[in-house]
């Protein structure tokens, strides 16, 4: 790459934990990193968001990450391209599910008490999850992570986090038998 500085010496330190080396490398491909990703989102929030996460996973992974011809920079911007369409993704099935809620005629809809008490016992029911348990929920049923990705960000083995999502799936059923919310499955089982 012309005009790129050589990130091996600061990269070295980086992966011995220093801290300062990583924000000196931070600090200098930073700008490149934002402008991606300006030009792959909606926002400068998004691009705010994808910009650091980049970062984020590249202290995250640096074990793992090779540099490129002396340069961290080719392995910044395609997270920043991968984050990006997957940052797109997740606003696109957002925007997807707001379409779908029913709307209410009237400025303000009304709530009915029986619905509030459901939506409370629901949140009960998460907040007694274990927090591995709760995230595996939220990344499967909500986010849309397959089970392999989810179970590998929780430090699981696939088969024990099919065994938990299972046991996690049976407990609500059990706690909120009388709820019936218009869900549908897929002919897996699995939340869609």
């Amino acid at each position: 790459m012309t005009n790129e500085q050589d990130d091996g010496p600061l990269w070295a330190e980086a992966l011995h934990n220093d801290g300062d080396a990583f924000a000196v490398l931070f600090d200098c491909h930073r700008a490149r990193v934002y402008r991606r990703a300006v030009s792959l989102t909606d926002s400068v929030d998004d691009a705010e968001d994808v910009t650091a996460a980049a970062f984020y996973e590249l202290w995250r992974k640096r074990k793992a990450v090779t540099l490129v011809a002396g340069s961290i920079v080719p392995w910044l911007l395609l997270t920043t391209v991968n984050f990006a369409r997957n940052h797109r993704r997740a606003a696109l099935r957002y925007q997807k599910l707001v379409s779908r809620l029913p709307r209410s005629n009237e400025a303000e809809p009304a709530i009915e008490a029986t619905q509030i008490e459901d939506r409370d016992r629901l949140r009960a029911s998460l907040r007694g999850l274990a927090p591995t348990d709760a995230a595996l929920l939220v990344l499967t049923g909500v986010e849309d992570v397959p089970i392999w990705q989810a179970a590998q960000a929780l430090g699981l083995k696939p088969p024990a986090a099919r065994v938990r999502l299972h046991r996690i799936r049976k407990r609500l059923q059990i706690e909120l038998h009388d709820i019936r919310p218009n869900v549908r499955t897929t002919t897996e089982g699995h939340l869609s």
